[in-house]
């Protein structure tokens, strides 16, 4: 995503500045954005959403199912869920590990995937790792996958959301190894299934689930939407876009521009694919999955952000609101660490982020809480 948002960068600002001197309107920061979302209002107030607004047709479902509120949705629904195989190599670079993850979109990370682990009475329960967007579960987890494992923990991980052009996975679904690209709601439905096969292959009756940027959201949805909420104990997640992301201002402006009825997000939806558009401020996705509130009785959430995120922000837009019988930690990765200057792609090839994981999946562990100097978009797994 965040390759094809310069791309888009140009023609976006520039027909919102036109727009914004036509209607007498300033675009608003990214703290107003915060704002409007943390009050749980629509980025374009009450000029309605971009499911009626825009084409609101399009080649695939448009208005039809309005998942992603783009108005023209590009591609029909659809996609799959697909398993790992063969084992990669463990990596402390994100850069090599996407790398090596385009080229080998089926790699299993290195842990993962041990069907024969068995939870034990001091780690009841096994671990789901959940990707980002345009990312697999190879480049998602190389780096912690191995540790967690190492710590006692059945880890297991697939790639979801494997959507090809015409089931709207966008331009970078030509790429064999860019996932996560299909609608939230059925790589929710394959999250459900995946959990159960888990939970039946270690006869679990929970899991706990960490996730990185979409994969976050995805989790929140599966939880609140998809069964998973008799079946989550513990979600950890890393940039996660669960109230949306500005995406440096470029999808909250496309959002303005689409509810003043002219459809933006419809053609950007065909670079960046359905779940893309999906995770902008104010789209349908964003506004049904905290309509309720943030979060849901039972789950115990860990919610990591960093200030250099470039993906998620206003990085703060990661964080949520308990609801009674919910517990929520919200941590920035910069408290008590200024020299992890980790950004949205490199937050899981940090040793900070990979203590916080184990401190919550593993509480009883004596997990120390690392802090190093981790490189902002290469990553180095704490060096260079």
């Amino acid at each position: 995503m965040s390759i094809l948002k310069n791309a888009v960068s140009g023609a976006t600002f520039a027909l919102a500045m036109t727009l914004s001197c036509g209607v007498g309107a300033a675009a608003p920061t990214e703290a107003d954005l915060g704002s409007i979302v943390h009050n749980g209002r629509d980025v374009a107030g009450s000029s309605g959403s971009a499911c009626t607004s825009g084409s609101g047709a399009g080649s695939g479902n448009g208005s039809g199912n309005c998942y992603g509120g783009s108005g023209s949705s590009s591609g029909s629904s659809g996609g799959t869920a697909t398993d790992t195989t063969t084992t990669g190599p463990e990596m402390t670079s994100w850069l090599g590990a996407f790398a090596y993850g385009l080229a080998n979109p089926d790699a299993n990370p290195p842990g993962a995937n041990d069907w024969n682990c068995k939870p034990t009475a001091a780690h009841p329960r096994p671990v789901v790792l959940l990707h980002g967007t345009w990312m697999n579960a190879y480049n998602g987890f190389a780096y912690m996958g191995q540790p967690m494992k190492d710590a006692g923990l059945c880890t297991f991980t697939f790639n979801y959301g494997r959507s090809n052009i015409i089931e709207g996975g966008g331009l970078g679904s030509f790429l064999p190894g860019v996932m996560g690209t299909g609608y939230i709601q059925d790589s929710s439905k394959q999250v459900a299934a995946f959990v159960d096969r888990v939970l039946a292959a270690t006869g679990a009756g929970e899991v706990d689930i960490v996730a990185h940027s979409q994969g976050g959201a995805l989790a929140n949805w599966y939880t609140k939407f998809d069964g998973g909420a008799a079946k989550v104990k513990n979600l950890v997640t890393f940039g996660a876009t669960h109230h949306g992301t500005s995406l440096d201002g470029i999808g909250a402006l496309g959002r303005m521009i689409n509810n003043m009825g002219i459809d933006i997000l419809g053609p950007i939806e065909i670079f960046v694919g359905h779940a893309g558009i999906q995770q902008t401020i104010g789209s349908d996705f964003v506004n049904t999955l905290n309509a309720k509130g943030d979060t849901i009785a039972g789950v115990d959430y860990t919610v990591v952000g960093t200030r250099y995120d470039e993906i998620t922000n206003p990085y703060e837009l990661t964080f949520l609101k308990a609801v009674p019988g919910a517990t929520v930690n919200n941590i920035t990765l910069q408290e008590g660490c200024e020299q992890d200057i980790s950004d949205h792609l490199t937050m899981l090839y940090s040793p900070r982020a990979l203590s916080i994981a184990l401190r919550a999946l593993d509480p009883a562990g004596n997990h120390p809480l690392a802090c190093t100097f981790n490189p902002w978009v290469v990553g180095g797994g704490g060096s260079i």
